[in-house]
């Protein structure tokens, strides 16, 4: 759950095996669980259930571990209990880093982060001192080889969505944050299906690695972040990581 700009790592996901496939499902676990906890097991009246229950479809999570999770949510019993807490970063060459987690322990997913980002050449910094370089937008992403991009386009447009983006093997449509939802829903009904589509923090500007051996750092850290339970999305402004895949 990486990104920006993020198809490289979707099509690595793609490829991943069963037990990586695992953790994916339950990092949305527990997305499920906080929107079921924030705002009730109706997806009618939850905003956020809604879309989380839309991502999860997305990235293939069955609709009876949906369902057993809400479930289990809506309990009393239930006693699972996790925060959400954006910490920020710089990786090697200065790359930006937000990391977004979902955890029960606080001090152990400080501790980890801040070891990750010091083993790879990078250092973990203060709330607010790279998010001021990224703004908050909805992307949903299209596979191009399914749809025709002007007819994608107008609908999309339509829609209410504030840019289209013809980008290598996908279509990305970007929305306001308070849009998202309704422009989203729509798509469904007009049976789009989506490569991903979620609410990301997108970069001002970009900046590149030129030297091999910093690129290779920096994509441990991604990946060594994305190992991780407690993280739920990871966003960055290193420009062009497929190139070193």
């Amino acid at each position: 759950m990486s990104g920006h700009s993020k198809w490289s790592t979707i099509k690595r996901k793609k490829e991943k095996t069963d037990g990586q496939r695992a953790k994916i499902f339950t990092k949305i676990g527990r997305e499920l669980i906080v929107a079921v906890k924030e705002g009730g097991p109706d997806p009618s009246t939850n905003s956020k259930l809604k879309d989380c229950i839309a991502k999860a479809k997305s990235n293939n999570v069955p609709n009876d571990n949906i369902e057993r999770i809400i479930k289990k949510a809506s309990g009393e019993n239930d006693s699972n209990k996790y925060e959400s807490i954006m910490y920020e970063g710089y990786g090697p060459s200065g790359i930006a880093v937000i990391v977004e987690t979902l955890t029960d322990n606080r001090n152990r997913t400080a501790g980890d982060l801040r070891h990750y980002f010091d083993k790879f050449g990078g250092k973990m910094g203060t709330p607010g001192c790279v998010s001021f370089m990224f703004s908050k937008k909805g992307i949903i992403v299209l596979d191009k080889e399914e749809y025709n991009e002007d007819s994608a386009m107008e609908d999309a447009l339509e829609l209410g969505a504030s840019d289209f983006i013809t980008d290598k093997d996908v279509f990305e449509i970007y929305t306001e944050p308070s849009d998202f939802s309704e422009i989203r829903e729509g798509l469904e009904s007009k049976k789009y299906r989506f490569i991903s589509a979620e609410i990301e923090m997108v970069p001002d500007t970009y900046v590149s690695i030129n030297d091999k051996d910093i690129a290779v750092k920096m994509q441990r850290l991604i990946d060594t972040l994305e190992d991780n339970d407690d993280v739920q999305n990871i966003w960055h402004n290193w420009e062009n990581p497929e190139d070193y895949l």
